[in-house]
C-alpha cells in the first residue's frame, strides 16, 4: 500500500546507492527535473509550451531516449522510482544532447492524480509494466479501471496511450480492461516505429514471446 493507501504496482526497491549514481543523479538530476511541487506548468517546468508525452515505468530509459530523440519538438516526462535507472538514463541523455527528456522519481498515479492538469498530455507511455502473473498479485497490475480513468481525465483531444507487453495473460487483461472501461476507442497490434527493441522487449522476443500492442484513444 501507499500512503493513500493504495495498491502499489511496483515493488519499492531499497538499498545503497553507488557512487556513480548518486554523482549521475547530482550532475545530471538538476538539468531534467521537474520542479518538486505544484501542477506541471510545461511553460515554467519546460521552458517551452509544446506537446507532453507521460511514460510510466521507464526503466533505463531505452524508449523515452528514442523517443525524445524522434520527437524534438515534444517533451517527454519519464516516471520511474528506481533511482540507479533513472541516473543512467539522465547519463545517456546528456550523451546524446537531449534537452527535451525530463525525470520524475516517484509514484506515477500520485504525479497524475495530484499534479497533472486535467486535458493537458498528448500521450502515456507504458512498455512492459510488471505482469504480476500469480492470481493472488493482479490487483498490483498497473492498468485497472482506476487507472484508465485518470489516463483518459489527463489526455488531451487527440491524446492516445500506448501499451505494450510481452505477457499473454497482461494483454488479455488489458483487453478486458479496456473493454469494461469503454471509453477508449483501442486498435491492436501496430508497433511505435521509433521504439527500440531494448531491455525487456529484447528478453521476450529472445525467449520466443510476442508483443501485444494497444493504441488507445479517448472516444
Amino acid at each position: 500500500m501507499d500512503g493513500h493507501g493504495r495498491v502499489r504496482s511496483y515493488n519499492a526497491r531499497r538499498g545503497r546507492l553507488s557512487a556513480l549514481t548518486l554523482e549521475r543523479m547530482e550532475v545530471f538530476g538538476p538539468r531534467h527535473s521537474i520542479p518538486a511541487s505544484g501542477m506541471l506548468l510545461p511553460s515554467e517546468a519546460f521552458g517551452r509550451t509544446a506537446p507532453v508525452v507521460l511514460e510510466i515505468g521507464c526503466g533505463h530509459g531505452a524508449a523515452a531516449l528514442a523517443y525524445a530523440s524522434a520527437h524534438p519538438a515534444h517533451d517527454l516526462l519519464a516516471v520511474d522510482v528506481f533511482t540507479p535507472a533513472l541516473a543512467r538514463m539522465l547519463a545517456e541523455a546528456d550523451r546524446r544532447g537531449l534537452t527535451n527528456l525530463w525525470m520524475h522519481r516517484g509514484d506515477a498515479v500520485t504525479l497524475l492524480a495530484e499534479r497533472v492538469a486535467p486535458a493537458s498530455l498528448a500521450g502515456v507511455h507504458v512498455f512492459f509494466p510488471d505482469p504480476w502473473p500469480k492470481s493472488k498479485h493482479a490487483r498490483r497490475r498497473f492498468i485497472s479501471a482506476e487507472t484508465l480513468d485518470l489516463i483518459a481525465s489527463r489526455l488531451a483531444p487527440g491524446g492516445e496511450l500506448l501499451l505494450a507487453t510481452d505477457h499473454d495473460g497482461y494483454a488479455a487483461h488489458v483487453r478486458s480492461a479496456f473493454a469494461a472501461h469503454g471509453g477508449f476507442v483501442v486498435t491492436e497490434g501496430e508497433r511505435p516505429s521509433w521504439r527500440p527493441t531494448d531491455g525487456f522487449e529484447a528478453k521476450g522476443l529472445a525467449a520466443g514471446r510476442r508483443v501485444s500492442e494497444f493504441r488507445a484513444e479517448v472516444r
